[in-house]
């Protein structure tokens, strides 16, 4: 009689851990590893904490500082930084506007056409000390 009843408890113990797994199984939720995180896509990235100066001195104010692009590419940069930055062409005691974003908040965008080849300087009228480059090559 003692072993039916070991049985018995043994069937139910087995039949309870199968339950309590199938529920677990079925409330588990399942994250998306194999989607990649996709960040800002652009060109030149104003990064974290360029607007205090101190760049400068490691050329980082806009990363990179200088490219090369084909005739007719566009040029994408982003404000990655909290504080407000501009993309204007010139320099910053001489702009020829060219282009100007106007105030970039955080994790905002600006885009421009390059349609002639040449070289384009451009700076930040928040803050002079943050200045990049872009060369346009003939296509």
């Amino acid at each position: 009689m003692w072993k039916k009843r070991i049985a018995y408890s043994l069937i139910l113990l087995i039949v309870g851990m199968i339950l309590v797994i199938t529920i677990f199984l079925q409330n588990a939720t399942v994250k998306d590893i194999d989607e990649p995180r996709i960040s800002h896509m652009a060109d030149v990235i104003m990064s974290t904490k360029v607007s205090r100066p101190g760049c400068e001195t490691t050329d980082s104010c806009y990363t990179p500082s200088k490219i090369m692009i084909k005739q007719g590419s566009l040029v994408t940069w982003m404000n990655e930084d909290s504080a407000f930055h501009t993309v204007t062409s010139g320099f910053y005691d001489d702009p020829n506007e060219l282009f100007d974003s106007g105030y970039l908040d955080p994790h905002e965008s600006f885009t421009f056409s390059f349609e002639d080849i040449g070289t384009y300087n451009y700076f930040c009228t928040l803050h002079p000390w943050m200045k990049g480059q872009i060369i346009v090559e003939l296509d």
